[in-house]
């Protein structure tokens, strides 16, 4: 319950009690939030005060307001993997239903772009397959892959239509990849990339590039558009000090 006397404001201690019935699953996933009048009543906070606990809960993607329907629980966002693992791999080990859309399979000639993230020349062969990545049958991000073609001739034949690129690498071509590089910046999603994910143009997204490894070769270089609504990133930092340099702090 609120307690008036508490050093944290009302609002917080609401927004506290409001977290821990959807951690708790008492508010499930897509559950319509008590009405303003129900909470003022059920905790005797004022209006305002649940206006600033749900919005800081809005604020935190914890919520989301759909206008003229009301404020429901909002799904969990998905933490940026920091393991080198296909996309499907991923969903599967946090117990979502993993999907992808083939958008586009060609084969064009490095630019110089290309040709340096790849470390070949240009106009070296190079496989792109775009593709819909789906969770649960919601839109997650737009990949842009791109693999190097000496390395895999004949691949847009050989990989059967929404099989993991990862395992098909593995299976038909021996290729096991071991290690890789990530870059991660934020911005406005541009109106393809809208269209395609389901939100507006505009929307802030993580735009990732990363480069995949086998035995030290550049196989893969995949540019993709993720839903920052529905991911987050999460580091885990270490000291530059020594434990002894540390002392009581």
């Amino acid at each position: 319950m609120i307690d008036p006397a508490a050093p944290l404001p009302k609002y917080l201690q609401l927004r506290a009690i409001l977290l821990g019935m959807i951690e708790e699953e008492r508010l499930p996933v897509d559950a319509p939030v008590p009405s303003e009048r129900e909470l003022c009543r059920r905790f005797g906070v004022s209006r305002m005060t649940v206006r600033q606990a749900v919005d800081q809960l809005v604020a935190e993607d914890r919520l989301r307001r759909i206008p003229g329907k009301g404020t429901f629980v909002a799904r969990p966002k998905v933490q940026m993997p920091k393991e080198l693992v296909s996309f499907t791999e991923d969903m599967l080990t946090r117990g979502l239903r993993p999907g992808s859309v083939d958008l586009a399979t060609r084969t064009v000639e490095a630019d110089p772009h290309l040709a340096r993230l790849f470390e070949v020349d240009v106009g070296a062969g190079v496989h792109v397959l775009e593709r819909l990545r789906l969770a649960d049958g919601e839109p997650m991000a737009v990949e842009r892959s791109h693999i190097l073609a000496s390395l895999a001739p004949d691949l847009p034949q050989r990989r059967p239509a929404g099989a993991s690129l990862f395992g098909v690498l593995e299976k038909e071509y021996g290729i096991l990849l071991d290690a890789g590089e990530q870059t991660i910046e934020a911005g406005p999603v541009g109106n393809e990339d809208a269209r395609l994910l389901g939100i507006d143009p505009g929307s802030p997204v993580f735009f990732m590039q990363q480069r995949t490894f086998s035995r030290g070769v550049c196989v893969e270089v995949a540019m993709a558009t993720y839903r920052a609504d529905r991911y987050r990133i999460h580091l885990g930092l270490e000291s530059r000090r020594r434990p002894s340099e540390l002392g009581d702090h």
